[in-house]
């Protein structure tokens, strides 16, 4: 629960907003709130970031119904650490609503959602390499930079690195699936690369 103490316990936390790992932990918390709220899951073994959200937290239950109440909570977290807009979530509960009709689908489309965001994570950094080390304070020529990479992702096919373009079939495949704009996936990526920016550097005089 090292995140979560981190997290929701400690009151200078509150002043600014979270590293890159609290923010993918509140992303899949909003993931499981809203799976849990379309399907109907009361089974909260079933969805282990939102059982430690809800806990830590003393969310309670609205209506009787798992992910109502936590998906607004999360939802404001996220709006007031990160400044996430609603389209956003509403993208998230579209691909959802697409996806999952069973609960048989969750661990399915949880898988896909993870191998996606990795894969866009790795190829982002290494397409973008230098231009990532632009200072933070840039950041509408950043945006533009992602933005400009991801498109390239979703619509360039003259890649000439074999690694490359095996990641960005297997990106495309995932998202053809997840069904997420490339406005929303601009905006995820952009988000990543700002709150990866502002971690601690190596120690040591170790490269970056």
């Amino acid at each position: 629960m090292g995140i979560f103490e981190k997290l929701f316990k400690k009151k200078e936390y509150e002043k600014k907003a979270g590293g890159m790992e609290d923010y993918m932990t509140l992303v899949r918390v909003y993931f499981q709130a809203s799976i849990a709220a379309t399907l109907g899951i009361n089974n909260l073994a079933m969805l282990p970031d939102l059982r430690t959200f809800k806990a830590s937290l003393h969310i309670p239950t609205v209506n009787n119904k798992l992910g109502i109440g936590e998906k607004s909570h999360c939802r404001k977290m996220m709006k007031e650490l990160y400044k996430t807009d609603d389209t956003f979530f509403k993208e998230i509960d579209q691909s959802i609503r697409k996806n999952c009709h069973k609960v048989t689908d969750v661990q399915t489309y949880m898988i896909q959602f993870q191998g996606f965001s990795q894969d866009l994570m790795m190829l982002t950094g290494n397409l973008m390499k230098y231009k990532l080390r632009l200072p933070s304070f840039l950041k509408s020529a950043l945006y533009t930079m992602t933005e400009k990479t991801v498109n390239d992702i979703f619509n360039k096919n003259d890649f000439s690195d074999a690694g490359v373009i095996k990641a960005v079939l297997a990106i495309r495949k995932y998202n053809n699936r997840l069904g997420f704009s490339q406005k929303w996936v601009s905006g995820f990526v952009y988000q990543v690369v700002m709150l990866a920016k502002k971690e601690p550097k190596p120690a040591d005089g170790q490269a970056e």
